[in-house]
């Protein structure tokens, strides 16, 4: 009668000295690789040449800036401008950050007839999201419709503001994305400062949140605008 064995014995292959070597060189040329790459996969530009652009309002004055420069250079008809709540709105004069940036833009040669400011309320997530239903109510209530959209957004944070753009119009509209360049640091070597680092990484991680985790509420139900205050339902 056989015992059961509780171990046994089995032969293993282990690199050798240069073979770790060897997987050290390879790790590092990827992570190399990756880094050099990362900034630019997170902000693309990739307009699809809509009649409209969404400027994410919370974008500092450079990044407002290079938005009213895409405007003319692009042939938009209309801007429409997002953001919820200002941090100080006694200090700014201004709510919200769609009410700021809509004046900004007008201030610097847009004409007022083609900016629209559609601020969305207070949230303590999912605020690009949240920013994306607004417009998306704001056009039906308003007559309009979209088959096309491009979104400005700042640097890093451009490809996820177009993922949750997508999410929120569904798959009937066609979402572009402008990413504004930052001054702050260097793109080409995010990783030599503390600044470029902690941007980067930090919109990688929420990215990779969105893929992963986000999963958009159905259109037009309540948990889909569970920020909204019922006055502006």
């Amino acid at each position: 009668m056989m015992r059961p064995a509780l171990v046994r014995r089995r032969e293993i292959w282990l690199p050798t000295i240069w073979g770790w070597l060897a997987l050290l060189l390879i790790g590092a040329a990827t992570i190399v690789l990756v880094a050099r790459s990362l900034h630019s996969f997170l902000a693309p530009n990739q307009p699809v040449g809509a009649r409209v652009l969404v400027v994410e309002g919370w974008m500092d004055a450079e990044g407002l800036d290079q938005a009213v420069a895409a405007f003319r250079s692009g042939g938009y008809e209309h801007a429409v401008t997002t953001g919820g709540p200002t941090d100080w709105p006694k200090l700014h004069g201004y709510v919200t950050y769609a009410e700021l940036a809509a004046d900004y833009l007008k201030q610097h040669g847009l004409a007022a007839a083609s900016v629209t400011a559609v601020p969305a309320p207070l949230s303590a997530q999912d605020r690009t999201f949240l920013s994306a239903v607004i417009i998306r109510e704001w056009a039906k209530r308003s007559g309009l419709t979209f088959d096309a959209l491009d979104v400005f957004s700042s640097g890093t944070h451009a490809r996820r503001s177009r993922l949750l753009y997508r999410l929120a119009f569904g798959p009937n509209v066609e979402v572009g994305v402008f990413a504004a360049r930052s001054s702050v640091y260097d793109a080409e070597a995010w990783w030599r400062t503390s600044t470029g680092a902690r941007d980067v990484l930090d919109q990688a991680i929420g990215l990779l949140w969105v893929k992963c985790f986000f999963r958009p509420p159905t259109p037009g139900s309540l948990e889909e605008r569970w920020a909204v205050p019922t006055i502006w339902r």
